[in-house]
């Protein structure tokens, strides 16, 4: 029996991840082993220390993503359970993507795949990059076209992270470059491919009501509070994760007295916006990556906050609207403001860092560690030698070239590919609608408020 039409887009979900889900289990099954243990006890007693060094901060990075980044999205009034959902499923789905062409790439010995939690928490971080990108078009995209995104994106994040971290030998432990900025502007790419020139009108269902920003505000407070983990887990541990730490609580606490600071000036009854409040206080954590395991003072923590924060909160209130205006770029989540500004400012002070820290001989803060990825042979005296320090800090710059020019290409090639009609892209009177994808309990009795009977079967006839 044919399938009806109207029921194509719809199947076309399942069919997908089944598919996909199918391939997966076959690949685990013949190549994916864990990591064999080790048969000296010294080895395994230092495997163990790595295990619960590592576990606790793998812990709450994964709240941070399921929970808090889930949360901050739900500001849409009538899109909650979907922002939550659609950022759960692509989580999974971009991690289990990302272990199979990591493994593929990287951990293939043998005709084996060798899988250990290391592993598993590099796969999440080119989660993130999806998780960060697709909030440019949340609310206007289907979840087919959201999993397009991540089949496409994360192989490019591989390749921007080898050509910017190996290739080039950029210094950014918390992501700052490689995860920030690339997504980011992934994202802002994704967005003109998909939309092309056309201005996308402002819709009655995008503006927060006090409940979805209160939700979303919560959001913000889980991701604060865990931000120093993913921030940390990859240093060096001891004394260049112990400061890592230090300098992202430091930077994050500054950002968010500055965002209420900068929101409240720039309202003539000098209120605050809960927008600014959402992304301001996160934007410190953002800048600090670059930076956070390097022998800077703790003022420069403090000072790339504050000046993170005020990016944010005038990107918001100026930046935004220039790029739809001007540009037709349309950015639903404000990414360009969290990840984007604050993530230049990051990738500028780190390059300011090696420089600075170079010219200091007193063997005071700047010269008392060296920032992981510095070759010993640029190491003069205990100090870096000239020559190796502007060809690093110049590389800084390189690297931040490199992850913006070939993450908006790359955005803006998926965005186009996105236009294809059999990934039932939802109609404009339809986005930021949960009835779309979900059994709403008053489904079948009410459209909800603000909703047309007809706008009612027409999500039912529609769905995708």
């Amino acid at each position: 029996m044919a399938v009806p039409p109207s029921t194509r887009p719809r199947r076309l979900l399942p069919l997908f991840l089944g598919l996909f889900q199918g391939a997966l289990l076959l690949f685990f099954a013949l190549f994916v082993t864990y990591d064999e243990s080790p048969v000296q006890a010294e080895d395994a007693n230092l495997m163990a220390n790595r295990l619960y060094s590592i576990f606790p901060l793998f812990q709450d990075i994964q709240v941070m993503l399921v929970v808090g980044l889930g949360l901050l999205l739900t500001f849409l009034p009538r899109y909650g359970f979907s922002a939550l959902t659609h950022n759960f499923l692509l989580l999974n789905f971009s991690m289990q993507w990302a272990l199979v062409l990591q493994g593929l790439l990287h951990h293939f010995h043998h005709g084996r795949v060798h899988l250990d939690l290391h592993n598993l928490l590099t796969a999440e971080f080119a989660a993130v990059t999806v998780l960060i990108s697709v909030g440019a078009v949340l609310g206007r995209t289907s979840p087919c076209q959201l999993l397009i995104v991540a089949a496409c994106e994360v192989p490019v994040y591989f390749a921007s992270e080898w050509a910017i971290v190996t290739h080039l030998g950029i210094l950014d432990v918390g992501g700052t470059i490689t995860i920030h900025v690339f997504s980011c502007y992934f994202g802002l790419g994704l967005s003109k491919g998909l939309f092309g020139a056309a201005r996308q009108p402002a819709h009655p269902k995008e503006t927060p009501t006090p409940r979805s920003d209160l939700l979303s505000l919560m959001g913000t407070l889980i991701l604060w509070v865990f931000w120093p983990s993913f921030v940390a887990v990859l240093c060096q541990p001891g004394d260049a994760q112990h400061r890592a730490i230090l300098s992202t609580l430091l930077a994050m606490s500054a950002s968010a007295v500055t965002t209420m600071v900068a929101s409240s000036l720039l309202d003539k009854d000098g209120k605050l916006s809960p927008g600014h409040l959402q992304n301001g206080s996160l934007a410190g954590g953002v800048a600090i990556g670059a930076v956070a395991d390097m022998a800077v003072p703790p003022v420069a923590a403090l000072a790339l906050g504050n000046l993170s924060a005020v990016a944010c909160v005038l990107g918001f209130r100026f930046l935004t609207p220039f790029l739809a205006r001007k540009l037709a770029i349309q950015d639903q989540c404000g990414i360009h403001n969290l990840h984007g500004l604050p993530g230049i400012l990051g990738a500028a002070a780190s390059a300011i860092a090696i420089l600075v820290a170079s010219k200091d001989t007193s063997g005071s803060r700047f010269s008392q560690a060296t920032p992981v990825g510095i070759n010993a042979s640029e190491v003069v005296g205990g100090q870096w030698g000239d020559r190796g320090v502007g060809r690093q800090a110049l590389f800084q710059v390189a690297g931040l070239v490199v992850a913006v020019g070939g993450s908006l290409l790359a955005g803006l090639l998926t965005g186009t590919a996105l236009r294809l009609p059999c990934l039932a892209r939802p109609p404009e009177q339809l986005c930021f609608e949960d009835m779309l994808y979900f059994k709403i309990q008053d489904e079948a009795e009410s459209p909800g408020p603000g909703g047309t009977a007809e706008e009612g079967a027409l999500a039912l006839k529609e769905r995708v």
